[in-house]
């Protein structure tokens, strides 16, 4: 049973009050709270909940109570119509934002294109992996190119919602697979986000098909085993640093290269957050303190040898991810990076091609990131660098970096040896005495 309250939050005079709404599931209490629009002075508010016999604060109650009782009805009504897991403060504020913008008749399309236009132009009250509200901008393009996609599938005859059922989304399965090209994991993130948006359209009162239940989508991890996890090793970062550059642009674009494998920070966090004012102190040596572009995470790193070298002569100017990753794969063909590896990289319009190639094709801002992880993996506790990388989980960085979980491994050899070891002992024993 769930129950709804209104409180005074603000030290001004008037101001919104805040709704609460109070639940109990599974012998767990949950309280999520949001600003409504309805203003009250503060004063007034001390008065609302007492018996009085001032006429004037008696009809200001009721007319207080009359609007409240309305917004309370419906977060109440919406409750019941809601699964009790997907109630979370994202849900409250959404329920909040329908009562003052209530939905027209027919106001969301029936097409898929436009449903798909309107989650990404409501991105900004969407909530989000973490709980919190707002898309970010990689979801947002995952949004925006599945749009391309459909257009591209359906063709002249715009696709319907209520035509997404477990035909379709196989014949989508295999166009993204044979035609397009892509690859399982790849296809397989798409296909959930086209339930994804089936279940939206069907929340916002659209026609689905009677099937989309029963249609499963396979949630699938970020990195698989079939990913290809190209790094940089120490030799090869060496003849990065000797190779004879001929241009001002290659020489500083060395500099975001060196600093991207020496301080394990992606794209747009290293050529915007690897700045001289994030540099400190830190006894003897400096530290750099950053917030992580992608996960709002506060990040230390350690200034290492090659990167303090490179701030103590100049640290790069600012270019382009774009521009950067062009030089990168120059700089790493002037190095003579020339190795055949298999790796995926798009190809004529195609994403995802697979094959062999120089590894210098394969450079960009992210190889700097897999490779601190890599040259650092097994030689310091792998907690120690994902507190500069970011992960969360160990899974993940593991997975990053396509290694297994193998900490069992020395445990089990270390018995068998340990256990042969002492066999042996009892054996030489066992002849000694013999032999006495």
């Amino acid at each position: 049973m769930a129950t709804v309250n209104f409180l005074y939050r603000s030290t001004k005079q008037k101001a919104p009050l805040t709704l609460r709404l109070l639940y109990r599931h599974k012998n767990k209490d949950y309280v999520f709270s949001t600003k409504i629009k309805y203003e009250v002075e503060q004063e007034y508010w001390k008065k609302h909940y007492k018996n009085t016999k001032d006429a004037e604060i008696k009809n200001k109650q009721i007319e207080v109570n009359t609007e409240l009782q309305k917004i309370e009805n419906f977060v109440l009504d919406a409750f019941k119509e809601t699964n009790v897991n997907d109630i979370s403060k994202y849900w409250l504020n959404e329920q909040v934002h329908i009562y003052y913008n209530p939905p027209t008749e027919n106001k969301l399309s029936e097409y898929v294109t436009d449903v798909v236009q309107q989650i990404i132009d409501e991105a900004h009250i969407r909530g989000n992996a973490k709980g919190g509200i707002g898309l970010g901008e990689c979801r947002i393009n995952a949004y925006k190119r599945l749009k391309q996609l459909i257009i591209e599938f359906q063709g002249k005859k715009k696709l319907k919602i209520k035509d997404l059922n477990n035909n379709k989304f196989d014949e989508i399965k295999n166009w993204l697979l044979k035609d397009k090209k892509y690859s399982s994991t790849y296809s397989a993130k798409k296909l959930s986000d086209f339930n994804g948006v089936c279940k939206y359209a069907r929340s916002k009162g659209v026609e689905v098909s009677i099937e989309l239940d029963s249609i499963k989508t396979k949630q699938v991890s970020a990195y698989d085993d079939d990913m290809d996890v190209i790094t940089l090793t120490e030799d090869e970062i060496e003849k990065i640093e000797n190779a004879d550059l001929n241009s001002e642009a290659l020489v500083n674009a060395r500099k975001w290269l060196i600093l991207a494998c020496f301080t394990g920070q992606r794209g747009k966090s290293l050529t915007t957050r690897i700045k001289k004012e994030n540099f400190h102190i830190y006894g003897k040596d400096l530290i750099i303190k950053i917030i992580q572009k992608k996960g709002n995470k506060p990040i230390i790193i350690p200034v290492l040898p090659k990167v303090r070298k490179i701030y103590e002569e100049g640290l790069p100017y600012e270019v382009s991810i774009q521009k950067l990753n062009k030089h990168f794969k120059e700089i790493g063909r002037i190095a003579k990076l020339d190795e055949m590896v298999m790796g995926r990289i798009q190809e004529k319009g195609r994403r995802g091609v697979k094959k062999l190639r120089p590894k210098h094709t394969y450079i960009s801002t992210h190889i700097g990131r897999r490779t601190f992880a890599s040259i650092h993996y097994g030689k310091m506790p792998t907690p120690i660098i994902m507190r500069v990388t970011g992960h969360s989980k160990e899974s993940t960085f593991l997975g990053y970096i396509n290694q297994t979980d193998d900490s069992h491994i020395a445990t089990f050899l270390d018995y068998y040896k340990t256990k042969e070891l002492k066999a042996q002992k009892k054996s030489q024993l066992t002849i000694v005495k013999e032999a006495q």
